[in-house]
C-alpha cells in the first residue's frame, strides 16, 4: 500500500532508489482486498517500504490507522489482518488502539528498531530513542499481553563499540524479541555511515551472531511458553502454517491449505510448535 520513503537513515539508500514516498488509495487497496477475498485469503497483509507513513502525500494526510479501520468497517468477512514492518514514532493513535484492542488485527508487532543504544541511533538518524521503543511496547503489552514481537537490528553499525553492541544485545531480552531479522551493517555507496569510522567486519560477523544467538534464545523462550495453548492457525502448502502471533506450527496433514484451524501444540522440534 506504500512505496518510497522519505526519510534519511544514514546507512540506507532506499530513497535513492525507490524515492519519495507514495500512498495507495483507499479505493484502490479495497479493490485490492476485495478480489482477494472473493479468491479465498483468509489472512490479508499490508505491506510498504516504510509502511506507517502512509497516507501523509494524500489529502488530509490521513494515518495508517484510517486505512486499517476502513478495510475492517468494509471487509467483516476478513477473518485476519497483519501489518508488515512499523516505524515505531509513525504509529498513529488510532492505529495504536487497533493494536492494542481489535481482535482481527493480529497480535504480531515487527518494529524498525535498528539498534538498542541512543547514540547509535542518533548516528543512524533514526527518530525514536530506545526508551520510546520500550515505552510503545510496554503500552501494548499491557492491553494485549500476548502480543509477539519482530524487530529489525544491525549489528556493527560505524563507531558501535563494546558498550554500545551490549545495548544492542540487551534490548533482546527487555522488549522480549522473538522475530528478529538482524543484520551485519555493510556499507552502501554514498551514504553517510560509510564515510564514518567503520567496525572491522570480522567483529561485525561476530556481533551479528551473537544478536541471533539472543533472539534465538527469546524465542525459544517464548514457544516453550505457547506448549499448551489453544492456537489459531492458518494452513500453509508445507504442512505448517502461522498463528496469530506469527510462530510457526507443524499442522498434521489433512490439513487443507487457507483454512484456519485452532491447535494445541504439545511440543518443539526444531524451532516448530507441534
Amino acid at each position: 500500500v506504500q512505496n518510497g520513503c522519505d526519510h534519511a537513515c544514514t546507512f540506507c539508500v532506499i530513497p535513492q532508489g525507490r524515492g519519495a514516498s507514495r500512498s495507495l488509495l483507499i479505493g484502490a487497496v479495497l479493490h485490492e482486498v476485495e478480489r482477494d477475498l472473493a479468491r479465498g485469503a483468509a489472512e490479508i497483509v499490508l505491506t510498504g517500504v516504510d509502511l506507517t507513513s502512509w497516507g501523509h502525500d494524500l489529502p488530509d494526510s490521513p494515518g495508517l490507522g484510517v486505512l486499517v479501520a476502513e478495510l475492517l468497517r468494509a471487509f467483516p468477512q476478513l477473518a485476519r489482518l497483519r501489518l508488515s514492518s512499523l516505524d515505531g514514532v509513525e504509529i498513529d493513535g488510532l492505529l495504536l488502539e487497533l493494536l492494542a484492542g481489535e481482535a482481527r488485527v493480529q497480535p504480531h508487532l515487527h518494529l524498525s528498531l535498528q539498534h538498542g543504544h541512543d547514540l547509535v541511533l542518533k548516528r543512524m538518524k533514526r527518530r525514536h530513542s530506545r526508551e520510546d521503543a520500550v515505552r510503545l511496547v510496554q503500552t501494548l503489552r499491557a492491553r494485549r499481553p500476548e502480543l509477539a514481537l519482530g524487530a529489525d537490528l544491525i549489528a556493527g553499525f560505524p563507531t558501535e563499540d563494546d558498550a554500545m553492541h551490549a545495548a544492542n544485545l540487551s534490548i533482546v531480552a527487555e522488549l522480549g524479541i522473538v522475530h528478529g531479522h538482524v543484520f551485519p551493517y555493510s556499507p552502501r555507496p554514498d551514504t553517510p555511515a560509510a564515510r564514518m569510522p567503520q567496525v572491522p567486519p570480522s567483529v561485525v560477523k561476530t556481533r551479528a551472531a551473537e544478536l541471533r544467538q539472543a533472539v534465538a534464545a527469546a524465542r525459544d523462550r517464548w514457544l516453550h511458553s505457547l506448549v499448551g495453548q489453544a492456537l489459531d492457525v492458518l494452513a500453509e502448502r508445507d504442512g505448517t502454517g502461522h498463528a496469530g502471533n506469527f510462530a510457526r506450527v507443524a499442522l498434521p496433514p489433512h490439513v487443507a491449505p487457507g483454512t484456519i484451524v485452532r491447535v494445541v501444540p504439545r511440543n518443539i522440534e526444531e524451532g516448530l510448535l507441534r
